[in-house]
């Protein structure tokens, strides 16, 4: 077992201007947590692994191979591997980010 905060990370994060922070990390699994702040731009690249996001807080749009899709909180996304992907038009958007590492 293993028991951690988001909701700090969320708080450490956005008052360092946003980033990304791992908060568990096992053989097939890392959740994280993902937070920007206008104007910062998303910088992703793709990803070796599937991924899910799941909006804790703020709203924006995720753009992933060309197909807009409006997110805000409450909402998730599965995001396939190797997949271009992008956040925007958001103000302050906070994340928990899911991988399926490969084993």
């Amino acid at each position: 077992m293993h028991a951690f905060g988001v909701g700090s990370v969320v708080e450490k994060l956005r008052a360092a201007g946003g980033g990304y922070e791992v908060v568990h990390e096992s053989a097939g699994v890392e959740l994280g947590v993902y937070v920007l702040v206008a104007p910062e731009t998303d910088r992703q690249q793709p990803h070796d692994d599937d991924e899910i996001y799941v909006v804790l807080e703020g709203s924006g749009t995720l753009t992933v191979d060309g197909t807009p899709v409006n997110v805000k909180e409450g909402d998730a996304v599965f995001v396939e591997a190797g997949a271009e992907h992008r956040f925007t038009a958001y103000e302050q958007l906070a994340l928990l980010v899911l991988f399926e590492r490969a084993r």
